[in-house]
């Protein structure tokens, strides 16, 4: 099953407090993923085990270097106001202090570092639309891991945001060691992830 898609309404002047309401407002099946993606309500399928793990493995390594006061979500909310987004990723590492308090979602320009691992049915969000909207909100790393890139997993790592456009860091295929820059300073074995 794909992404499904929610029309807010009828026209392209939908109100970013609307869209946040509808977004709220979605009843979807448990683990399911509820996003905002160019001002679009999309409702994805619970990501597949071999999703699941290499969040997991990812997840395990970053907590080995990340500082005492930030943390790692999978759930969290990303809000993307300006490119009419608020985005799941699959891990998104923000100061402890960001994330205290009441609500599901923080602004994206807090995020330190956002994970996003595509699936099947809906990579080009990651690819395309996601990874403009962090870039325009200033997230200064993004991690794309593509496990469905046209037969040859790949690993992405994008920084340097300007313009709302990224700057490709570093880019290997699975198998090989990508090196996520300081405050982080890790060295990653991309051929831990399933490929796809």
């Amino acid at each position: 099953m794909g992404a499904l898609t929610v029309d807010p309404a009828p026209g392209h002047g939908q109100d970013w407090d609307d869209l946040v309401r509808i977004w709220e407002e979605t009843d979807a099946p448990e683990g399911c993923k509820v996003e905002i993606i160019e001002g679009i309500v999309t409702v994805s399928p619970p990501p597949s085990k071999d999703h699941n793990l290499t969040a997991a493995l990812l997840q395990r390594r970053l907590y080995s270097v990340i500082p005492e006061d930030w943390e790692i979500f999978q759930t969290l909310g990303v809000a993307v106001p300006g490119r009419a987004g608020l985005y799941i990723p699959d891990l998104v590492v923000v100061p402890r202090a960001v994330a205290t308090g009441p609500g599901n979602r923080v602004p994206a320009e807090e995020a330190r570092l956002v994970v996003e691992i595509t699936s099947q049915a809906n990579a080009n969000h990651d690819r395309i639309g996601k990874a403009h909207g962090y870039a325009k909100a200033g997230v200064e790393l993004f991690l794309l891991l593509d496990p469905w890139h046209s037969g040859r997993p790949t690993a992405t790592l994008y920084g340097e945001p300007a313009d709302g456009i990224y700057r490709v860091l570093d880019a290997v295929e699975y198998g090989e060691k990508l090196t996520l820059p300081e405050p982080f300073a890790l060295v990653l074995d991309t051929g831990v992830f399933p490929a796809g």
